[in-house]
Parts: structure tokens; sequence; C-alpha cells
């Protein structure tokens, strides 16, 4: 199945990004004293869209390294997803639906997840490049844990992890992936299984090899 390989250098740089994250996470994580330990719920059923072609290729990069047979369960688990997530969607529900790449309670490409994956869970904050500012309140244990913490006035001093930077960074590795010209590209939206489904990213560009 194997379409696009980063050049080595710029694969080197993502995974720097995505420790940078592991890094703000932790942080946030530590002075909050949050932990995911004894949690009865599993994030991986959260429904997540993501925006970037640098990290589906990523993502299909650790995707081309499992079994054959092992890729083929993961993508009939993608298809269903995607079936009912839409059946969800037309009745005006948010999907809540376990992620393919889960298998009993672990991600089959925790290396290569995404920065939402990488991020959810501790407060965040986030500039869109229109200017938009956005707030992430954390995961529902996490928001218990702030609430039971801080009074409503000390909200504004919650620690929270900013994911601009991060954001901006893999904006440009990705500008820099499609040779500036990112602009030709359609917008992104999609889930992981729709993009395991879909294949990997169809990009002819100096910085990919195939």
């Amino acid at each position: 199945m194997k379409e696009i390989v980063f050049a080595p250098g710029l694969t080197e740089r993502i995974r720097q990004v995505y420790e940078d994250m592991e890094r703000g996470y932790d942080q946030v994580a530590g002075r909050l004293n949050f932990s995911c330990d004894g949690c009865p719920d599993n994030c991986c059923d959260s429904w997540f869209q993501h925006h970037t072609f640098v990290e589906w290729g990523y993502l299909w990069m650790g995707f081309d390294q499992l079994p054959t047979a092992q890729q083929e369960t993961i993508l009939e688990r993608s298809r269903l997803y995607i079936a009912l997530s839409e059946q969800a969607l037309a009745r005006n529900e948010r999907p809540q639906i376990m992620c393919p790449l889960n298998e009993n309670g672990r991600c089959l490409l925790y290396e290569h997840r995404l920065m939402v994956c990488r991020t959810h869970g501790v407060p965040a904050t986030m500039q869109r490049p229109d200017g938009k500012q956005l707030d992430f309140p954390g995961c529902f244990r996490c928001q218990e844990l702030v609430k039971n913490t801080f009074k409503d006035s000390e909200m504004p001093q919650v620690p929270r992890m900013e994911r601009t930077l991060l954001l901006r960074t893999l904006v440009k590795l990705e500008n820099e992936l499609m040779d500036g010209k990112r602009h030709l590209y359609p917008r992104l939206k999609l889930t992981i299984a729709q993009m395991l489904v879909a294949g990997p990213p169809k990009i002819t560009m100096p910085h990919c090899e195939r």
C-alpha cells in the first residue's frame, strides 16, 4: 500500500515536534497533578478530526509497518467506524466510537499518533491562523480536577498547554513538504478512520520519496 515516505530529515523534525508536544503536556499535567491512571473512560472514543497532510502521511508511515493481516483488520474497523459515525451525525449526535487503531485499550500506532491524540486531556489554548482564540477545557476528569482545585476567581490562572506554536510548526513543515504549494490542496477535516480508508495522502513534491 506504500505510496509516500517522507525524506529522513523531515521525518526527524516531525518526531521532534511530537516530542515537544509530549513535554508540554507533561508539564501541564504535572502542575495540575493530573494523571490518566485509573480513569474509567478511554479518550480513544472521542470524536476527533485532523487537519494536516503532514500528520496524515506520518500516520501512514506507521500503518505501513504493520503486518498486512493487521492492516486489513484495522481497515475493516475503520470502514465500520465511518458508517457508524455518519449514522450518528445524521441524528445530530456527536459520534462516540472507539478508534480503529485501539486494541485492548492501547493504540497500535502510539509512536505515530496525531497532535490531538497527544495533547487531549489537559486544558489548552490555541490561536487559529485567522486569529480566533480556541480554549480546550481538557477531558471530563481533568475538568473535575480543575473545578475541585481552583475557585472561580482563579480560573484564569489554571495551567494550560499552548498549542499555537506546535500547530504553526506543523503547518510550516507541511508547507515545506508541499514545496510552498499547500494552498493548492484542499482543506482537511478527517478522522483517523477516514485517513486510513482513503490511503496515504497523494503528494508529489521534492521532499517525498516513493
